[in-house]
């Protein structure tokens, strides 16, 4: 009944939480953790694919790109560090 609201407000948490994420991991690791983000990606897309029922094959699916979306970001996130010097 609810699922969209609360799937909603999942959406918006994980988003706040991996840009503060993004920002302090490359900050502190430089941009190698894009590997971790890769691996947890293609796992949530297997995952999502393989799921029984459309609710989690959503939220995996979601949790997929989120993750590979971070790879992206773990890049660009040192050129804008580095355009700020």
């Amino acid at each position: 009944l609810y699922l969209g609201i609360i799937f909603g407000l999942y959406v918006l948490i994980t988003i706040g939480i991996y840009h503060v994420l993004v920002v302090k991991l490359e900050e502190s690791f430089g941009v190698w953790p894009w590997l971790v983000f890769l691996a947890i990606g293609l796992i949530c897309v297997y995952l999502s694919w393989q799921s029984p029922s459309q609710a989690l094959s959503m939220w995996w699916g979601y949790n997929a790109f989120l993750n590979l979306w971070t790879v992206k970001e773990m890049f660009d996130q040192r050129q804008r560090r580095l355009q700020k010097r």
